[in-house]
């Protein structure tokens, strides 16, 4: 182990506010480059065709079951290794970096067999157009064939967070994100003499962008991180710290899984509307992202800021750090609010909108956006709970949100008062949401931080 000094130090010393920023905003950049990259991705593909932007919709409830999978691993992980280097002990940090790793490479072989054989049912059982199938099915064995990339990039990106090097986790996923925008035109239509791909040349160049940001993520943490090291040296599984990280890891994938399964539900219930209302709630997803990932960047400066202050005992470092995330967060959220309702055609154009989709979609976005005004402190709080080692308060509240009242609301007002009642199931859920958390925040800081 090198003998620098410990650059996760900073995380118990330096002010909150400077410090969430200095950490977060790498983060907040690199998520609104990768939001940016989803926009443009999609763009290019509505102009192949609208089967073609519908089948990517279909597609998306797998690729948020993967980024789930990353994601809450890696949050389990990270949460481990900032709150050991918090309390001292360096190598169960290296011991959750390394098992974080071998739990990585296990979901990518999960995905590696789907994306071989399970690609072509998936798409039958959402549609009967053959057209949207064959698309779906060239887009999505792809990337989930070749998921490792994303799947380790996400994980090496996360040891770069937990031990504070925020900066080149941002360099790591801009250069990917860059090299997506820019090869994705070039491989889709045939650009600088390459063959025109389709929507293969989609999959390809976001696998090919993935990769890119895997390597530099591994080179980064090489180099320049000096508390773990990301080489294993005779690694073994260890399945006291693999239990410790999945008990923080499984419920963070399991909360953000639900979200792939209500995607799916929600195509399900939309599809007997019209394929546009599929449509629209792929574009929807596309667009919220760069409302979004900012407060994500921020939670992922967030969550090791919290996890190795819980670990030294520092009360008010932890409260001053959430009040600040909740601010910034509920800022963020009311300017999409308003960008959504002034400019809810324009946004749709850019997906080549025109008649229902253009009228349906702008209606949707519009009543859809009102939720960001409570979604702002319910993703912080559930944040919290994850690097506090709650991770069950953070699950049962994903359940309620999206099985308990999401669904049957938009079901209900579909069939009661049709399509465009049925987007109010958002608003909703999300205000129902906030008052449930309230009561276990406040229930979180009695059991875990008043005493500290």
């Amino acid at each position: 182990m090198k003998t620098k000094a410990i650059n996760a130090d900073r995380m118990g010393t330096e002010s909150t506010g400077k410090l969430l920023f200095s950490m977060s905003a790498p983060l907040c950049l690199s998520m609104l480059v990768q939001a940016l990259y989803n926009i443009v991705d999609s763009i290019f593909v509505s102009r192949i065709s609208e089967q073609a932007l519908a089948a990517t919709s279909l597609a998306f409830p797998i690729q948020s079951l993967m980024i789930s999978f990353s994601v809450g691993m890696a949050v389990g992980m990270a949460a481990l290794l900032s709150r050991s280097l918090g309390e001292g002990n360096r190598q169960k940090a290296q011991d959750a970096c390394y098992n974080g790793i071998f739990i990585a490479l296990c979901g990518a072989v999960v995905f590696l067999l789907f994306g071989l054989f399970g690609t072509k049912w998936y798409f039958s059982t959402q549609t009967s157009n053959p057209v949207i199938m064959q698309y779906g099915t060239d887009y999505l064995s792809i990337v989930c064939s070749l998921s490792i990339g994303f799947i380790l990039e996400v994980t090496f990106e996360r040891v770069l967070q937990a031990t504070g090097n925020t900066f080149y986790n941002m360099l790591s996923q801009c250069c990917g994100a860059i090299f997506n925008c820019i090869f994705d035109p070039i491989l889709i239509f045939g650009l600088c003499g390459l063959p025109a791909m389709g929507i293969k040349g989609a999959a390809i160049a976001t696998v090919a962008g993935q990769f890119l940001a895997m390597i530099l993520a591994i080179v980064f943490n090489i180099c320049r991180n000096h508390d773990v090291s990301v080489i294993w040296k005779n690694f073994k599984p260890q399945m006291s710290v693999i239990r410790e990280i999945l008990s923080v890891g499984v419920p963070s994938f399991f909360m953000q899984a639900i979200t792939s399964i209500v995607t799916y539900i929600m195509n399900s219930i939309l599809i007997a509307y019209s394929e546009a209302a599929v449509t629209v709630y792929g574009v929807y997803f596309k667009l919220q992202s760069f409302i979004l990932m900012p407060i994500f960047g921020m939670n992922s400066g967030m969550v090791p800021i919290i996890a190795y202050n819980y670990g030294a005992k520092k009360k008010d470092r932890i409260i001053s750090t959430m009040k600040y995330a909740v601010i910034a967060s509920t800022c963020i959220m009311l300017l999409g609010t308003l960008l959504f309702n002034i400019f809810p055609e324009w946004f749709m154009k850019l997906f080549n909108a025109d008649g229902e989709l253009l009228a349906l979609g702008s209606r949707a976005l519009a009543i859809i956006s009102f939720h960001f005004i409570f979604a702002g402190f319910n993703i912080v709080v559930l944040s919290a709970y994850q690097a506090l080692g709650n991770g069950t308060y953070a699950l049962i509240i994903s359940i309620l949100r999206q099985i308990v009242i999401l669904l049957p609301a938009a079901f209900i007002l579909g069939k009661v008062f049709g399509i465009n009642a049925l987007w109010w199931c958002y608003p909703i859920a999300e205000a129902a949401t906030t008052v449930v958390n309230i009561f276990l925040l406040r229930k979180t800081y009695n059991d875990k931080i008043k005493m500290l």
